[in-house]
């Protein structure tokens, strides 16, 4: 029994060894296309990131958006990570919508919310 428990965890610890630090790829998007003062969804999808410690925040004009939802970590082949940050919004004309990322990896940015309008 105890030996089974130690190559799983031999194996657990070689593959997050092995795995290799990756900046994560960002998309912003709202649910529905975008229309000034129409409810909507603001939707940050990160993906292939790898720690998977991350700091995904949705802002408004630079304030973090109050009441958002977070999905949990999800991994995919090769020890990478994904997850998404969502929030519902009523886009108004002259504001601006981003998506701030912060991961290890790479410095912090700010990835900008464009409307279809």
């Amino acid at each position: 029994m105890w030996f089974k428990l130690a190559v799983v965890a031999l194996v657990f610890l070689s593959a997050s060894c092995s795995a290799r630090q990756s900046d994560p790829k960002v998309q912003v998007y709202s649910r529905n296309p975008g229309e000034y003062g129409k409810a909507n969804v603001l939707i940050c999808y990160v993906s292939g990131f790898h720690p998977p410690d991350i700091t995904i925040q949705l802002l408004k004009n630079g304030v973090e958006i109050p009441g958002s939802t977070q999905t949990d970590l999800a991994f995919e082949e090769g020890w990478q990570f994904h997850l998404t940050k969502y929030v519902d919004f009523l886009p108004q004309p002259g504001e601006e919508y981003t998506c701030r990322v912060r991961h290890m990896s790479s410095p912090t940015k700010s990835y900008t919310w464009e409307p279809d309008m």
